[in-house]
């Protein structure tokens, strides 16, 4: 089952996705089995047989679904239910391949464009494309780049790309399209950790310029 707020990247209806995902995952009814947050909607899976099973009033298993997540909206304005972790800071080494051409197109420095890219606290909408991709948002105005005509082939894991008002790491090496403005040496996905993504939706994120030395540094430890 779906549930749309429309189509629009928005915190207000993104905080209202995320509430209520926190809530589905605190009060899962028989036959949950998971949801899916994005920026302005949420997809609930459910075994059918299951809800059927434990459906006493007759209804199908969508419209039990229904009625339930509609119930758990109706306490949305009761409080907030997702709690975001601390501002997560991500070094960034900014050597990014696309620098030059975002600062082109937009008469101004790439010392700017680097600046403008790590002085805002970004917000995870969603997750998505690989796991641990965070969709993050949104970036200032005057580096909102629109994504390559043309992808590439092959991006590094770790790289920092901008998409139009967004901002996003590639966890994994992957075809891509964003343009490429540098790297970070944490890595965003491992499939053996608790929580295998570093960023989930709701999370809050600000970037922090590190230098080659630095980076290199950290990026050896990791993969020691």
């Amino acid at each position: 089952m779906l549930l749309s707020f429309g189509n629009v990247i928005n915190t207000t209806v993104n905080e209202t996705v995320i509430d209520l995902y926190s809530l589905l995952q605190q009060h899962p009814f028989k036959g949950y089995i998971e949801a899916v947050p994005a920026y302005a909607s949420i997809a609930v899976y459910y075994d059918a047989v299951t809800v059927r099973q434990n459906n006493k009033n007759g209804n199908s298993a969508f419209e039990w679904v229904k009625q339930y997540v509609l119930q758990l909206m109706n306490r949305l304005d009761e409080k907030q239910f997702h709690q975001p972790q601390d501002c997560i800071r991500i070094p960034v080494y900014y050597n990014g391949e696309d620098l030059e051409y975002i600062a082109a197109q937009h008469h101004i420095t790439v010392e700017e464009v680097i600046t403008l890219h790590h002085s805002k606290t970004y917000r995870v909408f969603m997750t998505g494309f690989l796991p641990g991709f965070a969709y993050m948002g949104m970036v200032d105005e005057k580096i909102n780049t629109p994504r390559k005509a043309q992808p590439q082939m092959h991006v590094p894991a770790g790289s920092v790309g901008i998409a139009g008002a967004q901002t996003g790491i590639y966890p994994l090496d992957s075809p891509g399209g964003w343009q490429l403005i540098g790297t970070t040496p944490l890595q965003l996905f491992d499939p053996s950790a608790t929580q295998p993504c570093l960023l989930k939706a709701g999370d809050k994120v600000q970037f922090v310029p590190i230098d080659k030395t630095t980076f290199n540094a950290t990026n050896v430890h990791r993969h020691s």
